[in-house]
């Protein structure tokens, strides 16, 4: 008893790593992984466990243990941020906004060099003039010109770029296109120039391999401005910079342009509060634990803050800039890797800086569960029928879409026929417009834009589909121009009616009949294929004559009753208002579902 009383009380949390558990009780990591393994559990020193295992480990290591106390009620920051551009500076007093650092992303068409032109000015300009110093790869980089701080996020393509969109992250400031003076603007070079326009970032235009023999930058320069992009010298407001990676010319001419177009859009910060930004990339580093680069864009970040990652919670034990070099704080567009996270977090992904870790953790199980609860209900991003609500409300000015067709001849007239529609309180907008089926790339500019894809005379691509139902977008496939305008023009005037289709789910043969009283007649069926849910519709025929459509109302497994029947088993079965089951009867069972188109 009295050595009970002797033992040091320690706090411990639901849940920590092992060496967490080991500093707490001032003993080293290898006692308690022993410990652990003396109960019959293998951990390594960064993996979690919770407060129950923690507590056995420990009063065998003769300490006792009270769990951490709950922590106060605070406002929560909601599941799905609004984009950080758009609240970014909620709140902050001009006074305490400061220049920052622009953020630049490049795009452009596969083998345009957007890889090498970054490569070159990471190797060429690094900030502190340490080239060749880097001694890691994190996604995002600082170079220094003129004095000048320029942030780039090395994960070139317009994918990237816009799966961050998609995410609520808005992680770039200017888009550098990068177009070959010996290839031209080519359908990748189209679909990046969409994806900038729908983020709304200035493009400044790198015309690269104007080195080579058969490079012809005035063509270029006139595919350009067909497809919208004027530049300065043809009296247009688009930068262009001719450039070759390769030779290493005109990088300065590049830089200095980036820094004219940042200097114009007054790109200011709050660096006294706490901060916030995107995650960049994440990784488990097998000694360290997981790890994520995070991109500051508002207050400075310190070793030692409480960070919330969508549902991951965590506290900075360690922070690292390009060079691996250890940093106590960064500043806004800064990029940097941090350790001490519970998990690995996803591209996109906002951080936020809370009061303390006791907070994080809270929130961040709070917003696991919501997430679970989300899964089971996925919504629709925005689909036709829901645009006359969205009107009502004053949430939607205009209707995005993205068309895909066939071939270029058919493109043209049903952009003009589109863009007829409307009125001045809601217009069409069509954000991108190819040729080809619709792919993944197309979904997910739908999902960052809140847009809506139509196809015309296409297919979706298994990849696009699967993302697309994940997602929530709304696809609508049409082989008729006129049915595809009338259906756009019903949306907007709030007529149009969903389109379902039946998938049938699978079948059953009423072997058995039962009298219950007060219930009536119910079957016992054997499922021949498929699987019967409680509240599946139900279809039974005698001799190609339909006899019944309604739905299941009961559905038991001896006397239990069960949400789910599989192929090969049997149950009892109760049908909404019928009671004429007859011995070998086939019931149908099936499902609605929202059409793509």
């Amino acid at each position: 008893m009295n050595e009970k009383r002797n033992r040091k009380a320690i706090v411990i949390p639901d849940f920590l790593t092992v060496r967490e558990l080991a500093d707490l009780m001032e003993a080293s990591p290898i006692q308690v992984i022993k410990e652990l393994m003396n109960n019959g559990i293998l951990a390594n020193i960064n993996q979690q466990i919770d407060y129950e295992t923690a507590a056995i480990v420990a009063e065998e290591m003769g300490f006792e243990t009270r769990p951490e106390a709950p922590p106060a009620i605070v406002e929560e920051i909601p599941m799905i941020p609004q984009p950080l551009k758009e609240r970014m500076y909620e709140g902050e007093a001009p006074e305490d906004l400061e220049p920052r650092p622009p953020v630049v992303t490049i795009l452009g068409h596969v083998d345009h060099g957007k890889t090498t032109l970054l490569d070159v000015i990471r190797h060429t300009n690094v900030v502190a003039g340490e080239a060749g110093g880097i001694t890691q790869h994190i996604g995002a980089y600082q170079v220094e010109h003129d004095g000048k701080k320029i942030t780039f996020l090395d994960t070139p393509g317009h994918e990237a770029f816009t799966a961050m969109r998609a995410r609520g992250a808005q992680g770039a400031d200017i888009a550098i296109l990068v177009v070959a003076a010996d290839d031209g603007v080519m359908p990748q070079t189209q679909e990046a120039i969409d994806h900038a326009r729908a983020a709304r970032v200035p493009i400044v235009v790198a015309l690269n391999k104007i080195d080579k023999a058969n490079a012809n930058p005035e063509r270029v320069k006139q595919q350009l401005a067909d497809v919208g992009l004027q530049i300065e010298e043809w009296g247009g407001q688009t930068i262009c910079v001719p450039v070759s990676a390769k030779q290493k010319i005109g990088m300065d001419d590049l830089l200095d342009n980036i820094l004219a177009v940042a200097e114009l859009a007054e790109l200011k910060a709050n660096p006294h509060r706490s901060a916030m930004g995107t995650v960049i990339e994440g990784e488990l580093d097998k000694s360290r634990g997981p790890t994520a680069t995070l991109l500051v864009q508002n207050g400075t970040l310190r070793l030692g803050d409480a960070l919330l990652i969508e549902d991951i919670s965590g506290r900075i034990k360690a922070m690292f800039n390009e060079r691996g070099e250890r940093v106590r704080e960064a500043t806004p567009s800064t990029p940097v890797v941090v350790l001490g996270l519970s998990d690995i977090p996803h591209p996109g992904d906002s951080f936020q800086v809370v009061e303390d870790e006791r907070i994080a953790r809270a929130m961040a199980a709070r917003r696991a569960d919501e997430k679970e609860r989300m899964a089971i209900q996925p919504t629709r991003v925005l689909s036709l029928e829901g645009i006359l609500d969205q009107i009502r409300a004053g949430q939607v000015k205009e209707l995005n879409l993205i068309l895909k067709a066939d071939v270029r001849g058919t493109i043209e007239p049903i952009v003009n026929s589109l863009q007829k529609l409307g009125d001045k309180d809601l217009k069409v907008n069509i954000l991108h417009q190819g040729t080809g089926n619709i792919g993944e790339s197309d979904v997910m500019l739908a999902v960052a834009s809140r847009a809506i894809v139509i196809g015309f005379n296409v297919t979706v691509d298994p990849a696009a589909s699967r993302t697309a139902e994940a997602e929530g977008v709304d696809i609508r496939l049409y082989d008729i121009i006129y049915k595809l305008i009338d259906d756009v023009e019903k949306a907007l005037k709030g007529l149009l009616e969903p389109v379902y289709k039946e998938v049938v789910s699978g079948h059953a043969e009423v072997r058995a009949i039962f009298n219950i009283p007060r219930v009536g007649k119910i079957a016992g069926v054997y499922v021949t294929d498929g699987h019967i849910t409680r509240n599946s519709l139900a279809r039974i025929r005698r001799n190609d004559q339909l006899i019944y459509e309604g739905r299941v109302s009961s559905l038991k497994r001896f006397t239990e009753d069960v949400k789910e029947i599989r192929e090969g088993f049997e149950c009892g079965l109760g049908l909404e208002g019928f009671r004429d089951f007859e011995e070998g009867h086939i019931i149908e069972f099936y499902h609605k579902e929202r059409e793509l188109g």
